[in-house]
């Protein structure tokens, strides 16, 4: 189920966010702090995950501190799923 997840949001990340399909983002490579998405991205990202994995996630939680990895969103929506 994790790596479904991870999966879904690296597609997504890569060919919505980034706009560079043939990107790979590795599952322990940081997100938020790096840079590599952009605080207005952040709320997309909310978005799509809360529409597609059924789950929320607070604007207070769209932060590095929350998850900066494929691996931490991936950990977040299991979670909030159970």
């Amino acid at each position: 189920m994790k790596d479904d997840i991870i999966s879904t949001m690296e597609t997504y990340l890569r060919e919505e966010i980034l706009q560079q399909p043939n990107r790979e983002i590795k599952t322990d490579e940081p997100l938020i702090s790096s840079g590599l998405i952009d605080s207005f991205s952040l709320v997309d990202v909310a978005l799509f995950v809360e529409d597609t994995f059924d789950v929320h996630i607070d604007d207070t939680e769209l932060n590095a501190e929350t998850f900066d990895t494929l691996n931490e969103l991936a950990d977040l929506i299991v979670k909030r799923q159970d």
